[in-house]
């Protein structure tokens, strides 16, 4: 409950921080020359200085209330859950495979060679050790 109000709150001040920075004077212009508050300069309204000055305070203030109440978000989040995350709460065990203790399971990184059974006769019935009647 305290942690969505905060997060309301944060909202807000985001939006109001967004205009007021974008409201403050860029190349000689701001909010008291120029078309927005033309008319309020002349009639005693707010002035060059007066509107710069209360832009500029409004954004520290502002500023420095999003600050806190994000620290304040920080400490304010329900911390009831369970401590493990989604996968560890999934329950999904692998059994632990041990292949270092029965090496005759684990397959030669060594490729085997056919092995010739008996003689290395042709069909023919010629020897092919290079062997002949000399």
């Amino acid at each position: 409950m305290l942690y969505t109000i905060i997060i309301t709150l944060i909202v807000i001040i985001s939006v109001l921080l967004t205009i007021v920075v974008l409201l403050q004077p860029g190349q000689g212009q701001g909010l008291s020359g120029g078309g927005i508050a033309g008319g309020m300069a002349g009639g005693g309204g707010l002035g060059a200085r007066r509107a710069a000055d209360l832009l500029s305070k409004s954004t520290s203030v502002l500023a420095g209330a999003l600050l806190a109440l994000s620290v304040l978000a920080n400490f304010a989040i329900d911390n009831e859950g369970p401590a493990e995350s989604a996968v560890q709460q999934s329950g999904v065990e692998q059994p632990v495979q041990d292949n270092m203790n029965n090496p005759s399971q684990t397959p030669s990184a060594v490729p085997e060679l056919p092995q010739n059974e008996g003689n290395t006769q042709d069909e023919g019935g010629a020897d092919n050790n290079g062997g002949g009647d000399n």
